[in-house]
């Protein structure tokens, strides 16, 4: 049982049984023939035996739920067939997600390719059930746009979403993870340095860590003004804490065997830290960078809504909001979790070159 669950072999059984159901009632006319012969192939093809299933049959798959998919969707309806072919299509590529992770993994570049395939395929399908659940239940605009409609207004407001991108992300959020960080990081090795700053300011840095941002946010507008710079110092403050956390608890991580050696061979503080202390230190030091690096946007992104230049994401939000347009608010959830996403994946990979050594890379 636990290899069919891991190989698909159970989602392949309730596709079956979903697609059965979804051709009995579908005769009426509610589905489309093409519908139900690709539901039919994907069903034969996950029937061929595990030893088989390679990634022509993935590819072969991927096809036959893509057709199913797309053709499905001008019939959407909340009628029983309609969502028994959505349940066969879900059960599918939930089937087609199993046998991507258990494929095993190539070595080079098409190895790292080969690692977003589960992930892409997952995330597709779950924008389709929106768009499928979206048109069925014939939800409002208003309430919840369907992500073609998203989609749409993207392309129709690149130039203004750009505008915004850049006001928020380049030089709110970038700028103030910036100097952050790297105000962080000196503070460190003050912190590292010094007892009296670890044990009299750290306390004190827990405390402006918990402080709420809905309250320094309108604070740092009226000292820095509305444009960019007051948005950094939000950034600044919210990144400040976890990576000098991260980053202290990194540079004692050696253990005492390490450190008497370094002793013996009559080195410096400063030798210490650059050949040994900083390097074990970077597993933390990149886990800091991780966080402040989700922080930093969403900081950037809360303080435009206490002042703001007419531009920006915060302020795009909350303008469209009062306005009725929620597909120009999706539009710039979408854009801003594309930015933030891809920020944190260029730090990932930054930490998997420099990291090469942890017991945490390995494998990947």
């Amino acid at each position: 049982m636990m290899i069919l669950r891991e190989t698909g072999g159970v989602q392949w059984a309730g596709m079956a049984l979903a697609f059965l159901l979804a051709a009995g009632l579908g005769v009426t006319g509610e589905l489309a023939f093409a519908t139900m012969l690709a539901l039919l192939a994907a069903v034969l093809l996950g029937g061929i035996p595990q030893r088989r299933k390679g990634w022509l049959w993935m590819l072969a798959v991927v096809l036959a739920l893509g057709v199913a998919a797309g053709t499905l969707l001008p019939y959407a309806s909340a009628s029983l067939p309609v969502w028994g072919a959505v349940v066969a299509i879900w059960l599918g590529a939930w089937m087609l997600v199993a046998q991507m992770a258990a494929t095993p993994r190539m070595a080079g570049p098409l190895g790292s390719l080969q690692a977003l395939l589960a992930p892409l395929t997952f995330g597709a399908t779950l924008l389709w059930l929106w768009e499928v659940g979206v048109r069925a239940l014939d939800v409002p605009r208003v309430i919840l746009p369907a992500p073609s409609l998203i989609w749409g207004r993207i392309l129709r407001s690149t130039d203004v979403l750009w505008v915004d991108f850049v006001q928020t992300f380049v030089k709110g959020a970038l700028s103030g993870f910036a100097i952050g960080v790297g105000a962080a990081f000196v503070f460190a090795l003050l912190v590292d340095r010094s007892d009296f700053l670890r044990r009299g300011l750290l306390p004190v840095g827990n405390f402006l860590a918990a402080l709420p941002i809905i309250g320094t946010a309108p604070i740092m507008v009226m000292w820095f003004g509305f444009d960019w710079p007051s948005k950094a110092a939000v950034v600044v403050a919210m990144v400040f804490f976890p990576m000098l956390v991260n980053t202290v608890q990194g540079l004692s991580a050696t253990d005492a065997m390490q450190r008497d050696l370094m002793r013996t061979y009559n080195a410096s503080w400063g030798q210490s830290l650059i050949k040994l202390r900083l390097p074990a230190a970077m597993p933390f030091i990149f886990n800091g960078l991780k966080i402040a690096s989700t922080l930093a946007l969403i900081g950037a992104i809360v303080a435009e809504f206490f002042g703001s230049p007419t531009r920006g994401m915060g302020f795009r939000i909350s303008t469209e909001v009062g306005r009725l347009q929620l597909d120009m608010v999706w539009a710039e959830i979408a854009v801003a979790a594309l930015a933030g996403s891809l920020f944190y994946g260029v730090i990932a990979l930054a930490e998997r070159g420099v990291t090469f050594w942890h017991p945490s890379q390995r494998g990947r």
